[in-house]
Formats: structure tokens, sequence, C-alpha cells
């Protein structure tokens, strides 16, 4: 069974950078499509950037293209999202989340993904 645990998030200053982690276990991070979304308090998960098998496609929404990065590391067993120039808009909780096994590309609808983890709260102050 894949399970992803999320770390990294914060409370930062409008302008600050944040690194977010996903940390793989019980499968292989190069055999999944990824994606990070976010959801903020009282509303709906909302996509924020995928990315192909393989990690050579990236896809950020247009909200934060430009300012967040989302990367795997096959090494480290590990997916990335990198998160510059925060705006308070970026609060939320963040999570990881796995498409099909062996699918190139996931999507932008959460329900295409078919493992998560926990979340990690990242909250960015005025």
């Amino acid at each position: 069974q894949l399970q992803l645990v999320e770390s990294g998030g914060g409370l930062v200053q409008a302008g600050a950078s944040l690194r977010l982690t996903c940390v793989i276990s019980g499968g292989t991070v190069s055999d999944y499509p990824w994606g990070w979304f976010r959801q903020a308090q009282g509303k709906e998960r909302d996509f924020v950037a995928r990315i192909s098998r393989l990690g050579s496609i990236t896809f950020p929404a247009e909200s934060v293209k430009g300012r967040f990065t989302i990367s795997t590391d096959n090494a480290k067993n590990t997916v990335y999202l990198q998160m510059n120039s925060l705006k308070p808009e970026d609060t939320a909780v963040y999570y990881c989340a796995a498409a099909s096994r062996l699918a190139t590309f996931g999507s932008e609808a959460p329900g295409a993904y078919n493992y998560w983890g926990q979340g990690t709260q990242v909250t960015v102050s005025s």
C-alpha cells in the first residue's frame, strides 16, 4: 500500500519561501505521476501543480505559475513543492497525491488521484 507523508509547512510572512516534502513508502516515486493540491478553510480542494511520471513535464496552476515548482527525487523517493514569493492567499492545507501507477500523466482533478497524504498546513501572514 502506497503511503505519503508531507512535511515542511509552517507560518511565514508574505514574500517568504517554503519547500514542502512528500516522502513515499510502499512504492516507487518513478512509478506514478504526482500532484500537489491545497484546501483553504471552508473551500474545495484545488489543484496546485502536477508532474508526469519520470518527472519530465510539469504543469503548475495559473495562480502559482512562476512561483511554485514541483519536482521529484528518485534517490530519496520524494516529491517536492518549492514555493517562493508566498502570498496570504496561498494559506491552506497542502496535500501530495499519486495518480494511477504507470500512467504517464495525472490530472488537475482530485478524483484522478488514488493516494493522498495527511496534509501540511501553510499559513502566510501579510
